[in-house]
């Protein structure tokens, strides 16, 4: 059987992110279309793995998962031995191919159209940019599925306000795991969409080199019609070819899990050896020229944003702080009781969603809904939030973790200068702590009068408390 033409091809794989599309709201990404056109090729998948620079494993788990979307979303067994002749039975008229390229946010184009673009279009000259028809090109294929979002307005407003009005190249959304800084972007992207040209999320949980990176952005924006940089070009970025994207075309770039590719053992910010490079990637997207926009979301700051902030406006921070009155909703769909008291126990667990709806659930499991019960304990029950508190900590260093103890010991806020000798830190190293610490969200700042005082949130003293008393 022979391989589609290109554009019958094209056509096909078109009809089927937006039969996708209709039914999960979500589009095929770069990788999952390369696995479509090189399987309509009869290509295996160490050849795939091969041509696109991924592991073959990486290739296999994906195909996996794009057969099974396929097959639930089309109504029938799609797989990779069956595919080809799965295309043949597609059927296309004319006028429907026409109306569906039309309709769509994807721009098709054959191999003389894209060309005829290029010349248009070139990628060093946003005026030209700007005389061609908007379309929108979205890859949200690494944002996890979730219905759920609570009122970040004031969030929300600061944001648009950096991005639109702005024009801020870099932003750093900082918090603790559970407290919502993926929805927070998710809401974000749906409220300044129309702002862009591409909107691209990933998520560097499997900790991908910087190549990698720039590689399947790069595979995205040249999929979605924008022109690749000329040699001479990318000699003008540095060696980030990358960068003329962004200078070309108005996208919005959101890296999540950006805590990944830091060090554990170590201050916070510091990277693993052999990602030191995205320290470089992020100056330089923060401090040229560009229409474009990059989103880090992250457990740390990232060391070198703390002098970016300070020499540029063009690089900003929101460290994200647990809901207040709003999270009452997560405990009123969990079914507790006294609602007079769930104030109380919304500033316990600091107003993070995510610990709040395993605390209700707990609270029903133990005590068939009482919260009053849950707080008439001495103690503050951890249970299922243990496993994520200790992400958190293991990721310190060990002066981090001497200084957390110190601070859990302490029953009121304390100022730093009255440590203890027993702590064995200079006070330069203990400040040096202090400031990791709370880059990391993990210490919070009182001002009382002209004094600056220290503390740790209920739900972390508790659990530094336990592991002492573990040992």
């Amino acid at each position: 059987m022979t391989a589609p033409k290109f554009m019958e091809l094209e056509e096909s794989v078109k009809w089927i992110d937006d039969e996708i599309f209709a039914k999960t709201g979500k589009r095929l990404d770069s990788l999952q279309i390369s696995i479509l056109e090189a399987t309509s090729q009869g290509k295996k998948y160490p050849e795939i793995a091969e041509d696109y620079k991924f592991s073959n494993d990486h290739v296999r788990k994906a195909a996996w998962k794009l057969w099974k979307l396929l097959s639930d979303v089309l109504g029938e067994n799609v797989s990779q031995s069956n595919f080809r002749s799965f295309l043949k039975r597609i059927e296309f008229s004319n006028n429907h191919i026409v109306n569906s390229i039309n309709n769509s946010k994807i721009n098709v184009c054959s191999d003389r159209c894209h060309s005829e673009v290029t010349k248009e279009r070139s990628p060093t000259s946003p005026q030209n940019s700007q005389q061609t028809p908007k379309q929108l090109h979205i890859d949200l294929s690494d944002a996890p599925d979730s219905n759920i979002f609570y009122n970040r307005t004031s969030e929300l407003t600061t944001l648009k306000q950096w991005i639109v009005e702005d024009r801020t190249r870099l932003i750093t959304i900082l918090g603790l795991s559970g407290i919502g800084k993926t929805a927070l972007a998710i809401q974000l992207i749906e409220q300044i969409k129309t702002e862009f040209d591409y909107i691209i999320y990933r998520s560097l949980h499997n900790t991908p080199t910087l190549q990698t990176l720039e590689t399947n952005l790069i595979q995205f924006l040249s999929r979605g019609g924008a022109p690749v940089p000329a040699p001479e070009e990318r000699a003008t970025t540095g060696g980030l070819p990358l960068l003329e994207y962004l200078r070309s075309y108005r996208c919005l770039v959101i890296l999540d899990d950006v805590q990944m590719i830091f060090s554990s053992g170590q201050l916070a910010g510091n990277y693993q050896p052999g990602y030191e490079n995205y320290g470089t990637f992020f100056k330089q997207l923060a401090e040229s020229s560009h229409h474009s926009c990059l989103i880090l979301l992250s457990w740390e700051k990232p060391r070198e944003i703390v002098a970016l902030e300070s020499q540029n406006q063009a690089c900003r921070t929101l460290q994200l702080n647990g809901l207040g009155t709003e999270a009452q909703e997560i405990l009123r769909e969990k079914g507790l009781l006294e609602p007079e008291r769930w104030l109380e126990l919304i500033d316990i667990y600091q107003g993070n969603p995510s610990w709040l709806n395993i605390v209700g659930a707990m609270i029903q499991d133990l005590f068939n809904g009482s919260v009053s019960e849950l707080l008439s304990y001495d103690t503050l029950f951890l249970g299922d939030l243990e496993p994520l508190l200790q992400q958190h900590f293991h990721r310190l260093s060990d002066s981090e973790k001497k200084v957390m103890s110190w601070l859990a010991s302490e029953v009121e806020p304390i100022e730093i200068s009255k440590s203890t000798v027993n702590l064995e830190l200079s006070p330069s190293e203990l400040l040096k702590n202090v400031q990791s610490l709370g880059r990391r969200c993990l210490i919070k700042k009182i001002k009382q009068g002209e004094r600056t005082l220290f503390t740790l949130q209920p739900v972390f003293r508790e659990y530094i408390k336990n592991l002492m008393l573990s040992k």
